[in-house]
């Protein structure tokens, strides 16, 4: 493959995948008191169709994960976003709140197998200095979904019941799936696994990709603990909250971008610098009910570090992973990014029940600023402390296959 060009079909269709799926998560909140008063439940069941979400694809990830680690990427892909649309489909066709969340839970755990095939076939399709570059094209439809899908199955709901977004996103990820079937195969998986020939290659130990797996799990305790309260917090603000979380939505693609255009020329400083800004951005919430102006900045630092520090975490597991742990390092990410998704809300609302909303952020710093840490450390290393022969390495890989 050329290193200058990027297999752009591929790796669209796995950017419009993660979009499908994102919006599939994030549907109930976009329904959920209309959703909660046809099934006969109250608000808090119905947030309890987020939140297993998240505990399903803890859970569910590394076992689908191992089992399928032999089977063609693509395959598995379609595959599981043929399960994750037809559960999504009988979400939109349930007729008691069991039957609802026994659908989301299939759709979560197909969805945790899903993101970890896509994280580790997107890097094995393309140079090793060019793994941030791709992640942030496939990640960025994760954003883009994040941002579209609430607002979008509001309005569609308020217009044909609230079933109906669900319906939208189970057909579309059943024509994600023949894309899928179609459009990967014609990408093939580099000799080298994605690395480049003359590139380094990481030990197979696994201990640093689980810390940093970890140290991104931390960032996204510290966001959470914020975001889970961000109405409540950006109400003292003279710009609506509304307008406030649509600029912090799509400045977080413009952090997505960042990181593909400057991860793989940095590929140390970009973590520890996504970490700090959104630390920064969320010592600044504190300061929010100040002037317009200084909300929308405040907002604009939050909103561009959210978007960043997933792909350049990605990324960074990537690279330390190489050939030979690179479906391991694609299942660590959803993995500590839902656990840091759900250890984070719950720390939150402990908090909030403590103290006040106002705690939060100066609270989140703690674990913020530990995370910072860590990528920094991490950072100083050597570059050859992690490094084994290139033989041995490709030789793993070689034998795990796709």
């Amino acid at each position: 493959m050329d290193e200058n060009r990027l297999p752009w079909p591929a790796l669209t269709t796995m950017a419009l995948t993660v979009l499908v799926v994102v919006s599939g998560e994030m549907m109930p909140t976009a329904v959920l008191p209309a959703l909660a008063a046809d099934l006969d439940v109250t608000l808090a069941s119905a947030g309890l169709l987020v939140s297993a979400w998240a505990a399903t694809v803890v859970v569910a990830t590394f076992p689908l994960a191992r089992l399928t680690a032999r089977l063609d990427r693509p395959a598995v892909i379609a595959v599981a976003l043929v399960v994750f649309g037809l559960a999504t489909l009988g979400t939109a066709a349930a007729s008691t709140y069991g039957v609802a969340m026994a659908t989301r839970l299939v759709a979560a755990a197909a969805t945790g197998l899903l993101w970890s095939t896509v994280n580790a076939h997107a890097a094995s399709i393309v140079p090793e200095q060019r793994i941030a570059r791709a992640t942030a094209v496939v990640l960025a439809g994760g954003t883009a979904g994040a941002v579209v899908a609430v607002p979008a199955g509001n309005a569609l709901a308020g217009a044909a019941g609230w079933r109906t977004p669900f319906l939208a996103v189970g057909l579309l990820g059943l024509v994600a799936a023949v894309a899928v079937a179609v459009v990967l195969r014609r990408a093939p998986v580099l000799a080298s696994g994605g690395a480049g020939g003359d590139a380094p290659v990481p030990s197979r130990s696994v201990r640093p990709l689980l810390a940093l797996a970890g140290l991104g799990g931390l960032m996204l305790v510290a966001h959470f603990m914020v975001f889970t309260f961000v109405a409540e917090l950006l109400t003292p603000s003279a710009v609506p909250t509304p307008a406030l979380l649509l600029v912090f939505g799509l400045v977080g693609v413009l952090g997505v971008g960042a990181v593909g255009a400057t991860s793989d020329r940095f590929p140390r400083a970009v973590p520890v610098t996504a970490a700090l800004v959104m630390t920064l951005g969320l010592l600044g919430v504190t300061a929010v009910g100040g002037t317009a102006w200084l909300d929308l900045t405040l907002v604009l630092v939050w909103g561009l570090a959210t978007g960043a520090i997933g792909p350049a975490v990605q990324a960074a597991l990537m690279r330390a992973a190489g050939v030979a742990h690179r479906t391991t390092a694609g299942t660590l990410m959803p993995v500590a990014m839902n656990l840091g998704i759900a250890l984070g809300a719950a720390a939150g609302s402990g908090a909030v029940e403590r103290w006040t909303v106002d705690a939060l952020p100066l609270l989140a710093l703690v674990p913020a600023l530990l995370a910072v840490a860590g990528f920094a450390g991490l950072g100083l290393r050597p570059r050859g402390a992690a490094r084994a022969t290139v033989g041995a390495a490709v030789t793993g890989g070689a034998a795990r296959g796709r």
